[in-house]
């Protein structure tokens, strides 16, 4: 197999292209690096178009394991000079293998439901940092579903992918406006349960064991007023200190876990 050395290369530039928001909708392809997240998306049956490789750094077992298995996924494998995949790696964690894939489908009338789901909200997210975190305590915490209205990020961006370490990947994925969001909730009876610092209930004295929602707002303007509806029970968590809330990736972390805990513990 020919080694590239040269960041010239038209798939090296192609692949550089896609760091950026614009390339990567208009392209209909996205960058997945490191080894548990292209393990991970192999897993999830993610489409991958190709997969850059350079052995010497795939060193990490989900690196190997990863490299055993992208020829099976009828990829197109290319094997570059470190050099050249330092230009390709973001940040400091270079694992030898970079993927493009297509990009997943996000379209909210396809997302299906187990029984008695619960689905994890997340309106206007813009840190895809903090949207990866958040997948990855859906993940840990069995959520059936995650749906973001209005997002002002891509949510397979780079770097929501890397801060979930591919859960994202395991966990269905969808995207519309906030109207049509509440109007599918609405649509499938699950009951509401809005994050808002002047929730009037807290946050353990509602009951998650129902088919039920939990929604989250950004990191900086909270929930839009379509969450103060009657029919959406607005929660809270205690906050004793002088902040008036938490990071919203955290904020999700304690309610999915309550959610697990009354669904596989009963409520107290």
């Amino acid at each position: 197999m020919i080694t590239i050395r040269s960041v010239q290369n038209p798939h090296v530039k192609n692949a550089l292209r896609l760091r950026n928001r614009r390339h990567r909708e208009h392209e209909g392809r996205i960058l997945i690096e490191g080894g548990r997240e292209l393990l991970r998306a192999i897993h999830a049956r993610v489409r991958l178009v190709e997969v850059f490789v350079c052995e010497p750094l795939c060193r990490s077992q989900h690196a190997r394991q990863a490299l055993e298995l992208v020829a099976g996924c009828g990829a197109k494998v290319l094997r570059t000079s470190e050099p050249v995949f330092a230009k390709l790696s973001f940040g400091d964690r270079a694992e030898g293998v970079i993927g493009v894939a297509a990009t997943p489908a996000t379209d909210l009338a396809d997302l299906a439901l187990p029984d008695c789901p619960l689905v994890a909200v997340l309106e206007g997210v813009e840190k895809p940092g903090n949207l990866g975190a958040v997948l990855r305590s859906a993940a840990g915490a069995g959520v059936s579903a995650l749906v973001a209205a209005d997002p002002r990020t891509d949510l397979y961006n780079p770097n929501a992918i890397r801060a979930s370490l591919g859960t994202i990947f395991s966990v269905p994925l969808a995207a519309a406006t906030t109207a049509e969001v509440l109007a599918w909730l609405r649509g499938r009876g699950l009951a509401v349960y809005a994050a808002r610092v002047d929730g009037a209930v807290p946050y353990t004295k509602v009951d998650y064991r129902r088919p039920a929602a939990i929604v989250l707002g950004s990191e900086a303007e909270g929930l839009t007023a379509a969450w103060s509806a009657e029919d959406v029970t607005a929660v809270r968590l205690p906050m004793l200190g002088v902040a008036d809330s938490l990071n919203v990736s955290a904020t999700a972390a304690v309610l999915f876990y309550e959610a697990l805990r009354q669904r596989t513990c009963g409520a107290e």
